[in-house]
């Protein structure tokens, strides 16, 4: 604020000096026209042709206030001299013929800039032409006027020299207080430890900026969130990999020592089943990390059909079932459900629902993935003729490493905490059933329910296909 100020100071000195001198030249002027007025009055012909000389009268009353600094001249037609100062230039301007009106001019008097009223006086008023006529000029020096300029100028610039460093001692102060609580914001945020994310109290700052705040402490909810999510992935990777790592290496160490190739190939069995075990948990580990880190649901979302995105995972695990001797099977929709959604965490998402049946289903059973629709909403179901969840254990199986007492299947919890990750990504719901296809009271059997919101269809014309995944 202190340099458009200054700015503005010079040029109102400039604009005040330029409205004092057309305040100080009105004063003057109206003298000059009253004094060419008055000598106008003076003159007159005799006979038609001679111009009688001022009276001293009237001379002593033009010189009256400064013989110096006033000039006057009377001139008869044709530039004829009469009276007065000699070297008082004549009007430049041809058109200023008309008689009994007063003009003023600039001009130079010995090298001094003047101020000139002149006026033509009819001598004869029977003339028609208006050629029969008298020039009658009064011309002041610029000293009065200047010296008059610079009083006003005086009156006002001397004022602004004490009003000026008081306003800015006023805006300085009004600034310096209005902006007291910012500087008092950014202490409490220096002085706070860095490992300190709780909100900013926002009463202590002006309303002005409380958004600002607002926008603050929003941030560092979500990225206190980041932190907290981030400390426990690295906790819980931690803690599940004692275990692999801890039998891979009792394993290394067991078939150093052994010399009969049966028992170290048997080591080297075990030490391989335990390495696969820490890749898979790794693995899940990180797809896990992937769907919590997602920046914001939606926004890299597409059009994509869940019965094809369906049909290419359980392709991928068609060879699994076999290993298994279960039976894998698909029943596709009559028509594409189009969802929005990301590919790559909805194929981790059912890879892990048609691991976890594959793996709690025995040997003999069946595993069916079934997509369908209705109007507003689209279904993916994983059903399995396994022995189910109890309805008392269907909301503590989507928590992180949490295992169902009593199952021997190797797994490290992980599979189904991440199909609610992704679910909750897309906005879906996340069901547990019973599977109502089930013969046998002691295999129940389990029925896992996506349902998603559906979009609208689309032409098959205006569909993209770089967004069907394979």
């Amino acid at each position: 604020m202190l340099a458009p100020l200054l700015l503005l100071w010079p040029m109102s000195i400039a604009i005040t000096y330029l409205v004092a001198k057309s305040i100080a030249n009105q004063p003057f002027d109206h003298a000059l026209e009253d004094s060419v007025t008055m000598l106008a009055q003076q003159v007159h012909a005799v006979n038609g042709t001679t111009i009688k000389r001022l009276p001293a009268s009237a001379r002593d009353m033009l010189r009256a206030d400064d013989v110096d600094n006033v000039y006057f001249q009377v001139l008869g037609p044709g530039g004829v001299y009469v009276d007065g100062d000699r070297d008082l230039p004549p009007p430049q301007e041809e058109d200023y013929f008309r008689a009994g009106t007063v003009h003023f001019r600039n001009d130079a008097m010995h090298g001094t800039q003047v101020r000139v009223a002149y006026s033509y006086v009819k001598l004869d008023h029977e003339d028609p032409d208006d050629t029969h006529q008298a020039l009658v000029q009064v011309a002041e020096t610029l000293e009065k006027r200047a010296k008059l300029a610079n009083e006003i100028i005086k009156g006002v610039i001397l004022p602004q020299f004490i009003i000026l460093p008081i306003v800015l001692a006023l805006v300085w102060f009004a600034l310096a207080r209005g902006l007291s609580p910012l500087a008092q914001l950014q202490e409490r945020i220096r002085a706070r430890n860095p490992d300190d994310l709780s909100p900013i109290e926002a009463r202590q700052v002006p309303e002005e900026i409380s958004p600002l705040v607002n926008s603050l402490n929003d941030m560092l909810g979500r990225l206190s969130q980041s932190i907290d999510m981030q400390k426990r992935f690295i906790a819980d990777a931690a803690h599940q990999m004692k275990t692999p790592l801890a039998g891979m290496r009792t394993q290394s160490e067991l078939a150093l020592r052994q010399t009969d190739h049966e028992e170290v190939h048997r080591s080297l069995e075990q030490l391989a089943k335990s390495s696969q075990a820490a890749t898979r948990l790794v693995n899940q580990l990180l797809a896990l990390a992937r769907t919590e880190n997602q920046p914001q649901a939606g926004v890299a979302f597409a059009p994509l059909d869940l019965g094809e995105l369906a049909l290419n995972v359980v392709k991928d695990w068609v060879p699994a079932s076999f290993a298994h001797q279960i039976d894998l099977g698909l029943e596709p929709p009559p028509e594409p459900v189009l969802i929005a959604g990301d590919a790559t965490m909805l194929r981790e998402m059912l890879s892990n629902l048609v691991d976890n049946a594959l793996r709690y289903t025995p040997a003999g059973g069946s595993v069916t993935v079934r997509v369908h629709a209705t109007a507003e909403h689209a279904f993916l179901e994983v059903e399995d003729t396994g022995p189910g969840i109890a309805p008392a254990e269907r909301e503590r199986v989507f928590e992180r490493f949490y295992r169902i007492l009593g199952s021997n299947v190797e797994g490290s919890g992980l599979g189904l905490a991440i199909v609610r990750e992704v679910a909750q990504q897309h906005g879906a719901e996340v069901d547990i059933y019973a599977n109502p296809r089930s013969q046998s009271a002691k295999l129940p059997g389990s029925l896992f329910r996506l349902t998603f919101p559906l979009l609208p269809p689309t032409p098959p014309a205006a569909m993209d296909e770089t967004i069907y995944y394979g």
